[in-house]
């Protein structure tokens, strides 16, 4: 806009000259008519009373056009201000709001990062879970079927023991018969034919037997097995029957601790599950809130930009009106 006070010179010596040329006028003017008019009264004083009375109006027309050059001055000066300030401060808004975006944009794609992992971790766990209750189930299983196994046999081998010791107790041919017989076998044969044995019972005794010594008499039938070892027929079931008891409470014994070891692993996988689940659902909220965010600085950036320009604009034309009219 350049300097007011020079403007202002530049004004006042405009209006002198302007005046001086006045005054020039109106006095050749006073000259002419006092000549005319010189029988009637002194055309000097005359003069100088026209000139005097130009010089008056000239300088209050001077002060006049003086204060509405100030006047218009000061508006522009005012208002070249509050448009500087106002496009400094859409500048900084401007650039607030687009840091303010990237910083959005950068948090919204790490949650989708962190959603991305902790979906396959959620997935990871769940599909762990899955697979340790199938083995649980499978051991379950497995440890029912060989304790009812292990049941049946203690108690077919405890009821022949109570069987043969009440036979042979009685003494005469029931002893007789037991003495007299080959083998396990032959004695197995005889309390069948007594009724005091089943045959599913007698062979399972007899397979027990056989396995028992299977070690040291490969492939030995269970006779030629029972007659290679002293010692009697209640002795042997007896060891058989104490055999089966040591196996069936290592078996509980596991059965407790696989229990105890997958209930711990369950409680563990659940844990991480809900936990997961909770940061899954925290994610998604903070994605959701970071997208909604964004979408109003991003509509705040549109009217800030848009009232920026229109300031940038304005301050222009303000420039080159102020200009044109200070000429």
């Amino acid at each position: 806009l350049g300097s007011r006070s020079q403007r202002s010179a530049a004004l006042a010596r405009s209006l002198v000259a302007m005046a001086l040329h006045r005054i020039t006028g109106v006095a050749l003017a006073a000259v002419c008519a006092s000549r005319a008019r010189a029988e009637v009264s002194n055309p000097v004083g005359k003069v100088l009373q026209l000139m005097s009375d130009l010089q008056s109006k000239i300088l209050t027309e001077g002060e006049s056009a003086q204060k509405v050059y100030n006047e218009f001055s000061e508006w522009c000066e005012e208002r070249s201000k509050a448009l500087s300030y106002e496009i400094k401060t859409g500048k900084a808004e401007v650039a607030d709001l687009k840091a303010f975006i990237a910083k959005e944009v950068s948090d919204k794609e790490s949650l989708e990062a962190r959603l991305e992992k902790l979906a396959a971790d959620l997935a990871t766990d769940e599909a762990d879970l899955k697979a340790a209750t199938h083995i649980r189930a499978t051991e379950e299983a497995t440890f029912s079927t060989s304790e009812k196994e292990l049941t049946e046999t203690i108690d077919t081998l405890r009821r022949a023991i109570s069987i043969i010791e009440r036979e042979m107790s009685k003494g005469g041919a029931a002893m007789l018969q037991f003495k007299n017989a080959a083998g396990l076998v032959q004695a197995l044969d005889a309390l069948v034919h007594g009724s005091e044995l089943s045959t599913a019972d007698a062979h399972k005794i007899a397979a027990l037997v056989q396995s028992a010594a299977s070690d040291e008499d490969m492939g030995a039938p269970a006779g030629a097995v029972y007659n290679s070892h002293s010692g009697n027929i209640v002795d042997t079931l007896t060891s058989l029957m104490e055999e089966a008891e040591d196996q069936i409470d290592a078996a509980r014994k596991k059965e407790i601790q696989d229990l105890h070891a997958f209930e711990l692993l369950k409680q563990s996988l659940e844990d991480e599950i809900k936990y997961g689940q909770k940061e899954i659902d925290e994610s998604k909220a903070g994605i959701a809130a970071a997208s909604s965010t964004k979408a109003k600085a991003e509509g705040d950036l549109g009217v800030t930009s848009k009232e920026l320009s229109a300031d940038v604009e304005s301050l222009g034309k303000l420039h080159h009106e102020c200009m044109t009219k200070a000429e």
